[in-house]
């Protein structure tokens, strides 16, 4: 519980110095650190003790710790150092540039050539302090290494410690004579100060104080929780909203700190009685920590496993098994806090190894008993899930592979504390706890994040699927992995180390990219864009539609003003970071080569993009076609282009395809287009007649213009028909399809009024001896003799396929052609 708390302090100094380092940029902290010079003759007295120490490996690990603390100071002044004077030189070195190469023939002038050595002297006198600040900080930095490596060898040695073993009945006699004596002595220390009549007096003056605090603090242990619980389910009630909830939720954590507050008076009070000795005293305080561990396990096993939930449950689970949840979430942390208790007594207590050892291994096992339960509470949540969706997910399976680890952790801790490696079994079972204690805490914050959700929206049902409480949820997973690591035995200066390495950034090119500079780009970035989309929106709304361009060139003018603005505002966002160009130029320029071969689709796309834009060959709400595709142009983008078919799907076209291929625009620069609408007539029918009729209806319709009169074309002579066209020039092509159907409505209306047939394809089929098919005689053949039925019957027996061929095709003379006797095959 103890590094929990750690943690949290660390965390909290972590997120304010990384607020720090994005008002305070890098340059401006080595200029404050450069008023201070580094007195490199104090380092060399450090060093050497430092190396000493190291080679020797013969300090305890708490001076090691004090070691590294005081290098990592050193360290960090020579950081600092390294930016001294690093305006001057980069002024020198511009000069140095500006002078240009000396020629190779050696006839540069005496003044240039006097110049650029006083520079190059000059550069190198600044450059000094610099690298011996580099050599210093490398140094600096390898001591801490060898200084880290030892003490992770020392935890690892000391994990794998063999000691006594707690079933050893030698120890128990002797482990419960140490608790009746550290009990014993605690009492005498009470009897002796009682005994005092000075402090006698003392608690006399107290007592008022004293009888306050135990009162109060009684009364908020036993009270407090109830209190905190039934204020929660008033708030609550049946169906709550998201604010009743995260209000719940609020009230809901005093059944953590009330009764924490009520045990911190009760210590409060004993302390001030006067009475306790320096063991009972510092007994008394380690009751904090434990009752914390017991009232967090407690509050966060009523969350995850609650008695109500009027909404969703965090574990698929009925009833019974929630109740039980609870019931060994609250026992784990009563089991855990006193297993904290005791361990803190022996060592105040100063007892042996084995009995320690004895008095906690049965706690140990009653912890193993206990995550065993947990486990098979998982297990049954595990497999409502999946009964519930039908099928397994990544959920699941992380849910599967806790439950074996659990159980694995229940059986091998409390065996290897049985043999005698017990350390190795407590850093097995308590960091696993403190983790679980950790998801759970994870698990609520997300619960937390989608209510804040909710409540900010509005939209309970797209919660789930909204991407914000994803991306916060995954915030609190990487702001949880020093909590992890910590758990898990990680000292605070390896997180410290982590982090300081993070600030120092990494060089790409000759330029350092820090978290630093990192903010500073994405803050001008992110302004520079807000204010090109702001830019953008008042140009399309208020200033565009009030000139006389057209749809399609406000379009191309606000997708150019974004292109522009957003290249602007990252070359702004490049330059007030500091990051240098022209190191990161020769990385391009290496990596161009290969990424111009892998994108060249891309690149042809983008350009042809940028030709578009400009040139305007089609704009949006054109009607274009393209490969075949008939739509509207609803987006030119910088790759490609969206056209809206006219049953309403989209088509994606490359932008490339568009610049390269033929592409016809039924509505450039204005709607006028043409109609045609065939119609054939039977043969025999005036012709002048049928032209009349139908230039009426074409000049009847409002869409046709009169400007250019419709013309009505006499095509020619058909197999069926004698076929026509109108082709008239309409106000707005988009209609062109309904115009098309008014016109056959009305011609087919006029036709029939007029008399005027419109014939469809006939062929008649002559056999030439179709008696052959119901089973009659030929009549070119001989008089067939009386026959019986059995007769006729063998008669069609006997017709080959190629008879029965010819008789349904009409080829009745054998030649092939398809034709009756005539030859003609004309209707008759």
């Amino acid at each position: 519980m103890s590094g929990l708390l750690r943690a949290l302090c660390l965390v909290l100094a972590l997120l304010i110095g990384a607020a720090g380092a994005g008002i305070v940029t890098a340059p401006q902290a080595a200029a404050q650190e450069s008023f201070q010079a580094v007195d490199y003759e104090e380092w060399e007295r450090h060093a050497n003790r430092a190396e000493e120490a190291i080679e020797n490996n013969r300090a305890s690990t708490p001076a090691l710790e004090a070691l590294r603390e005081d290098l990592a100071e050193w360290r960090d002044r020579f950081l600092a150092a390294q930016a001294e004077n690093a305006s001057t030189i980069a002024t020198v070195r511009q000069q140095l540039q500006a002078l240009g190469t000396a020629p190779e023939d050696g006839t540069e002038s005496e003044d240039i050539a006097a110049e650029r050595q006083a520079l190059t002297s000059r550069l190198a006198e600044l450059q000094a302090p610099v690298k011996r600040a580099e050599l210093a900080y490398s140094r600096a930095d390898g001591l801490i290494r060898g200084v880290d490596r030892i003490i992770r060898d020392r935890q690892a040695e000391e994990l794998l410690e063999f000691g006594p073993s707690p079933l050893n009945p030698v120890h128990w006699i002797p482990a419960l004579t140490a608790v009746n004596t550290t009990a014993t002595q605690m009492v005498g220390e009470v009897r002796n100060a009682w005994s005092n009549p000075v402090r006698q007096d003392e608690t006399r003056d107290n007592l008022p104080a004293v009888l306050v605090f135990l009162v109060v603090g009684v009364v908020l242990v036993f009270r407090g929780r109830r209190w905190s619980r039934a204020l929660t389910a008033w708030v609550l009630g049946d169906h709550p909203g998201a604010g009743r909830w995260l209000a719940g939720f609020t009230l809901s954590l005093g059944s953590l700190i009330l009764p924490f507050i009520g045990v911190s008076l009760l210590v409060e009070g004993l302390t001030r009685t006067g009475l306790l000795g320096l063991r009972a005293e510092q007994f008394v305080e380690a009751i904090l920590p434990s009752t914390f561990v017991f009232l967090l396990a407690r509050w966060l096993a009523t969350r995850i496993f609650p008695a109500k939930e009027a909404r969703t449950l965090p574990l698929v689970l009925d009833d019974a098994h929630r109740f039980s949840g609870r019931w060994t979430g609250a026992a784990l942390g009563l089991v855990v806090g006193i297993y904290a208790l005791l361990k803190n007594t022996a060592e105040i207590s100063r007892w042996s190894e084995a009995t320690t050892n004895s008095l906690l291994f049965p706690l140990l096992v009653i912890t193993g008993l206990l995550v065993l339960r947990l486990a098979g509470l998982l297990r049954a949540h595990t497999r409502n899930q999946v009964e519930l969706e039908g099928s397994e997910n990544y959920r699941t399976r992380l849910t599967r592979f806790l439950v074996l680890a659990l159980n694995l952790l229940a059986l091998i801790s409390p065996l290897l504390a049985s043999i005698g490696y017990f350390k190795l079994a407590h850093f097995l079972m308590f960091p696993s706890l403190a983790s679980l204690q950790l998801l759970a805490v994870l698990l609520i914050l997300q619960r937390l994040v989608t209510e804040l959700y909710v409540l900010v929206t509005g939209n309970r049902e797209g919660a789930a699927e909204s991407l914000i409480p994803v991306l916060v949820g995954f915030v609190l997973v990487l702001l949880s992995l020093p909590f992890f690591a910590l758990a898990w035995g990680a000292r605070v200066a390896d997180l410290t180390e982590i982090y300081a390495r993070v600030l120092q950034g990494f060089d790409v090119g000759g330029t350092r990219i820090s978290p630093a500079i990192f903010l500073t780009f994405a803050m001008v970035f992110v302004i520079g864009y807000m204010g090109t989309r702001l830019l953008q929106g008042t140009l399309k709304n208020t200033v565009l539609p009030k000139t006389k361009l057209d749809q399609g060139g406000q379009n191309a003018i606000v997708s150019g003003i974004g292109y522009v603005g957003i290249f602007l505002a990252a070359i702004i966002a490049i330059t007030s970071a500091g990051i240098d160009l022209t190191a990161l130029g020769y990385v391009a320029g290496a990596l161009s080569v290969g990424i111009g071969f892998g994108l060249q689709n891309v690149v042809s796309n983008f350009v042809s993009g940028i030709i578009l834009l400009i040139e305007r060959p089609i704009s949006e709400g054109d009607w274009i076609e393209v490969g075949g595709t008939h739509g509207v142009v609803r987006d030119i983008s910088v790759r490609s282009t969206v056209i809206e078919t006219f049953d309403r799907s989209d088509v994606i076209v490359p932008n490339s395809d568009l610049i390269s291929g033929t592409v016809t625009n039924y509505t450039r620069g204005n709607t006028v287009g043409r109609v045609i609408v065939p119609v054939g007539v039977a043969y025999g029918t005036d012709t002048r007649k049928v032209e009349t009729i139908l230039k009426e209806i074409a000049e009847a319709h409002p869409m046709v213009l009169m400007s250019t009169p419709p013309f009505i074309v006499f095509k020619g002579f058909g197999a069926d028909s004698l076929d026509f066209e109108i082709r008239a020039i309409l106000r707005d092509v988009n209609w062109v399809l309904a115009v098309h159907s008014d016109m056959n409505h009305e011609i087919a209306r006029r036709f029939v009024e007029e008399g005027v047939e419109i014939p469809f394809a006939q062929r008649d089929v002559w056999l030439r001896n179709p008696e052959v098919l119901r089973g009659e005689p030929s009549p070119d053949t001989e008089p067939a003799q009386p026959s019986t039925r059995g007769d006729v019957e063998d008669a069609r027996a006997h017709l080959t396929a190629k008879d029965i061929e010819d008789a349904r095709t009409g080829d009745t003379d054998g030649d092939g052609d398809g034709d009756s006797g005539a030859g003609d095959g004309d209707a008759r």
